[in-house]
């Protein structure tokens, strides 16, 4: 009996994040995109980490980043985009092959949207960089604050004058990314695009089923007819000693001609494109959750450097500045491992996102291949 078989699919979850609740509205775990439960989510999102897979991009990634720093400085403001070096298959590879084969619109619209979730993560990590440089700015700045603290010296005003420039004169680094990541037009396109596949792929099953039905209606029919004609020659052939001859060649001709006609209407094209839209629907579906979870862990880290933005201007305008300032030093000793966490768990993620991007278009891209003559 033919059957259609559904493309493995390594399952990853969203990211647990305390306070943050999934996305209401459409259900995105119709047709077995999503069999997860709840309580597996840590531990499958904490064994992602340990796969070999994972392991050899995050190094890949941190060889062209140590290259980089090796070249300038300890933390150099240059920052190298890592989509021309994680990317898999690079997009010009994928463009050639879709460009060669008769390749259906929406998958090189996957392709397309694949690349741009690419380009967009690579843009969080410039901003990661660009975080740990405020960071490492504002660690000095806290050392000296508490050097000044110890010594009881009140005559160092020049480190208000650089709280109040981290205060006022920088800008968020997070608000650009999260205004792109949280846009409704990307997530709209996303989910677009993820409908018109699942769409697509549902139609493609439905015709090969009738296909498949009359194909049997019609081989019936063809088995009864010529089996009817089988039995006008056998009864013409034993009429004559050279029929008797002749008549199992006549049989067996009349075999391979059933085996070439059951041959011919095979589904062979529709079932390769619906395997191709299986994977590539699967692929969708997994970043679109990525990208819902990557808009909370940024929401989260921006509204940490808000904080830490809004204690700088509150020190400033206080007018005991430093008993204030004893206040912000506590506080930043305090927070400072959280926060390097927090920014941690935001990079591993996006490799993560590179990881799961670089194995869709990977199997799409060997579907379109195998399948073809």
């Amino acid at each position: 009996m033919h059957r259609l078989t559904n493309i493995g699919w390594p399952k990853f979850s969203p990211l647990p994040i305390k306070g943050a609740g999934r996305r209401s509205g459409e259900n995105l775990e119709e047709d077995g995109l999503c069999s997860t439960s709840k309580g597996s989510v840590n531990e499958e999102y904490l064994e992602a980490f340990r796969t070999k897979s994972f392991i050899d991009i995050s190094n890949k990634a941190q060889i062209q980043q140590r290259k980089t720093i090796s070249a300038t400085s300890s933390l150099p403001d240059l920052f190298i985009h890592l989509t021309d070096y994680l990317l898999e298959p690079q997009q010009e590879t994928v463009t050639k092959i879709t460009q060669t084969f008769n390749v259906h619109r929406l998958l090189v619209d996957y392709f397309q949207a694949s690349l741009e979730a690419c380009q967009y993560c690579d843009k969080i990590l410039e901003t990661i960089h660009e975080l740990r440089v405020s960071h490492h700015k504002l660690t000095r700045l806290m050392k000296l604050a508490k050097r000044v603290l110890d010594a009881d010296d009140q005559s160092q005003n020049h480190i208000f004058e650089d709280l109040a420039m981290f205060a006022t004169s920088q800008n968020n680094p997070l608000a650009n990314v999260m205004s792109s990541v949280q846009s409704r037009d990307m997530h709209e396109r996303y989910t677009g695009l993820w409908r018109g596949l699942k769409s697509k792929r549902r139609r493609i099953r439905r015709r090969i089923r009738c296909k498949i039905f009359f194909q049997k209606i019609g081989g019936i029919g063809l088995v009864v007819s010529h089996s009817a004609l089988v039995m006008a020659v056998l009864i013409l052939a034993f009429h004559s000693i050279v029929g008797i001859v002749a008549a199992p060649g006549i049989v067996s001709g009349l075999v391979c001609f059933f085996k070439k006609k059951f041959k011919w209407a095979r589904t062979n094209s529709l079932e390769a494109l619906w395997e191709q839209l299986d994977v590539a629907a699967k692929g969708v579906y997994i970043l679109i959750n990525d990208f819902d979870t990557l808009s909370r862990m940024v929401k989260r880290l921006y509204n940490e450097v808000e904080h830490w933005k809004a204690i700088a201007d509150v020190c400033i305008k206080n007018i005991e500045r430093y008993e204030m300032l004893k206040q912000v030093v506590k506080q930043y000793q305090d927070r400072e491992s959280t926060f390097l966490d927090q920014l941690k768990e935001l990079e591993q993620h996006i490799f993560l996102c590179f990881l799961t991007i670089n194995r869709s278009r990977t199997l799409v891209i060997q579907q379109i291949l195998e399948k073809q003559p």
